[in-house]
């Protein structure tokens, strides 16, 4: 018969056998233990009008004369690299989807990216419509020089563009500069309604025109009311009058009464419209110019018709 100590050291091997087996069962999943490598997640499928903004014909915006490409999977190239004929467009992944012109349909907003051999990479807000299911190129406006993008979006019928350009002294390669600006379409034209940049601590440079509003019949003169969150150089702003083709009809200055530079303001002014025909709808635009180089800080909008 085995002794007390010979059956306790063997009851003590066993558990130990035990611990060992419940640990080993414990660590390796099946995969592991036979060498096998767990699947990825599979990523979820980009929506359906991102496949049919990459495939889309798009205007080239760098050229002189008009010439439109057809996008495969978001990309087009054409000749060798280095080449005067090297043609590379890019559809980045900026892309977004909502109603601009109020019909209760969706347009297609996206940037794009074009090169041709040399360092830039130059990059535009293009605009599609459905038309009768299929997307087509409307318009197409510059944003810059290989700028850093972080948000595009539609809403309002207004489309918002996040980004960081170059300023005047900045090299092409590096942006410093941090913008939003929102755009608006009208008759395919595609024109900015504001831009915002920003000071070194980080405070938005904003114009707001509290009136008129948007869509107002005025005749021979505006009184514009409103507001900028800093204060412009020598307390001016300037203005011009744009018809909806783009065309300057008119400029001058506002002035924003302000404690000092760099503070809150407010502007209270009328300004004459001139020899603007009767029925012509007009934008008016207030813009906080750098006097140091002439470079924009910030711009407001709005839009009116002239009775």
């Amino acid at each position: 018969m085995a002794s007390r100590r010979s059956i306790a050291w063997i009851l003590t091997a066993c558990l130990v056998l035990v611990s060992c087996r419940s640990f080993a069962s414990d660590s390796l999943t099946p995969d592991s233990a036979s060498g096998a490598t767990a699947l990825p997640e599979t990523a979820t499928p980009a929506p359906d009008y991102v496949s049919r903004v990459r495939n889309a014909k798009y205007q080239l915006g760098f050229v002189d004369s008009l010439r439109i490409v057809k996008l495969t999977d978001g990309k087009f190239q054409e000749g060798t690299l280095g080449g005067e004929d090297y043609v590379s467009v890019n559809v980045t992944d900026l892309i977004a989807h909502g109603d601009l012109n109020g019909d209760g349909y969706d347009e297609y907003a996206a940037v794009v990216a074009e090169n041709y051999s040399g360092s830039g990479v130059f990059n535009f807000l293009a605009v599609f419509e459905d038309v009768k299911g299929e997307l087509v190129f409307r318009t197409s406006s510059y944003i810059g020089d290989r700028p850093q993008l972080n948000e595009l979006s539609i809403k309002d019928q207004k489309i918002f563009l996040d980004a960081v350009v170059q300023k005047p002294d900045d090299p092409m390669c590096c942006p410093t500069l941090h913008t939003t600006r929102h755009y608006r379409l009208v008759n395919n034209y595609l024109y900015m309604t504001d831009y915002v940049t920003f000071t070194p601590d980080g405070q938005p440079r904003v114009i707001t025109i509290d009136s008129p509003a948007n869509g107002t019949e005025v005749f021979s003169s505006v009184p514009l009311k409103g507001s900028v969150t800093v204060a412009p150089f020598e307390n001016n702003l300037v203005y011009h009058i744009y018809d909806t083709g783009g065309v300057d009809l008119a400029i001058g200055s506002v002035t924003v009464d302000a404690p000092e530079l760099g503070r809150p303001g407010t502007f209270d002014q009328t300004i004459m419209l001139g020899s603007v025909l009767s029925g012509t709808v007009i934008r008016i635009q207030l813009q906080d110019v750098n006097a140091q180089d002439g470079s924009l800080f910030s711009m407001g909008s709005v839009e009116l018709v002239v009775k």
